[in-house]
């Protein structure tokens, strides 16, 4: 169903999915859950493990995708080792935050919810960092930067090198 991934060896991701699974019976209520316990073992959700917790749960893959993708906390590529996460609250969005995320995707060469090839950079979109007064507001890993323009996603950027 799924186009395969080769992030993680498939091994490892079905000796720790064992455990995982052996926690839930086969409903369907429990797919959500189901669906956070592995982003929370991974990092994201490997293909092989979407397609284990279908069988697992007697439900089409196609179900366990559509809620992967219906909801934006899970991920489908794995995370990179720095995290960018641009704000579109009220305050950011009105103040350029679109305009920010969009100097990202453009200089990264990636879209939200993806990591560069190198696995060295995940975008994301924030629904608010509570950092208002410093609309646009973009977080790197721990650090919150503001004012973010054009010109200060490229330095933001060759500041992570």
């Amino acid at each position: 169903m799924f186009d395969r991934d080769i992030s993680i060896d498939e091994e490892n991701i079905l000796e720790a999915l064992a455990g995982i699974l052996r926690k839930y019976s086969p409903k369907r209520r429990n797919l959500l859950p189901l669906l956070q316990d592995i982003q929370e073992e991974f990092g994201y959700l490997p293909v092989i493990a979407m397609e284990k917790a279908a069988e697992a749960l007697g439900i089409p893959a196609v179900d366990v995708y559509g809620a992967a993708t219906v909801f934006s906390r899970f991920r489908l590529h794995p995370p990179g080792r720095r995290q960018i996460k641009v704000c579109m609250g009220t305050a950011c969005y009105l103040t350029g935050g679109e305009i920010a995320l969009s100097s990202f995707e453009r200089r990264l060469g990636i879209k939200v919810g993806e990591t560069t090839p190198d696995r060295e950079i995940s975008l994301e979109e924030a629904a608010c960092l509570g950092c208002c007064s410093l609309a646009p507001a973009v977080q790197v890993d721990d650090l919150v930067e503001g004012g973010v323009t054009p010109t200060r996603v490229e330095g933001i950027l060759l500041s992570l090198n």
